[in-house]
């Protein structure tokens, strides 16, 4: 249905902490020309000052949950104020001994404004559509939980 592009860049560079390997730092520049500097994870001798791929794909979740949230809540009358998340990838060893991004947890919290303000049971369905429609999610096979936080955002 759609198609979405992305350039990276990369060019051979002395690691700064380490002079018997290479920068893993590089440049993902998108759609809209905006540049994302990046890096490994500081585990894997990237730089602590750029983003990782672990990170991206946490964001990008967290991200479309966000947006898938936002347009069913509408859909059903909601007028969401604020939404703020702080998302936690874990990457640890797969069933088959692989590293790989294995769970995500979303903990988002929500601030409604106007008459209608949803109770737990349907602030939990609203969440559980979103996850259900999430493009991000039904990509990835990482178990995602979503434990919305009661204070408002």
């Amino acid at each position: 249905m759609s198609k979405h592009y992305t350039h990276i860049d990369w060019q051979r560079a002395p690691h700064a902490a380490d002079a018997g390997t290479y920068s893993r730092n590089h440049v993902a520049t998108l759609n809209g020309k905006q540049k994302v500097s990046l890096s490994a994870a500081v585990d894997y001798k990237g730089d602590a000052a750029c983003a990782d791929p672990e990170q991206l794909l946490l964001t990008a979740l967290a991200s479309c949950h966000m947006l898938t949230f936002l347009a069913i809540a509408e859909l059903q009358g909601f007028r969401v104020e604020a939404y703020r998340d702080a998302p936690v990838a874990h990457l640890e060893k797969n069933a088959e001994g692989r590293m790989a991004v294995t769970r995500i947890e979303l903990s988002p919290q929500v601030r409604f404004a106007g008459d209608k303000q949803p109770d737990d049971a349907a602030l939990a369905r609203l969440h559980a559509g979103a996850h259900r429609n999430c493009f991000i999610a039904h990509s990835i096979s990482a178990t995602v939980t979503v434990t919305p936080l009661t204070e408002p955002a």
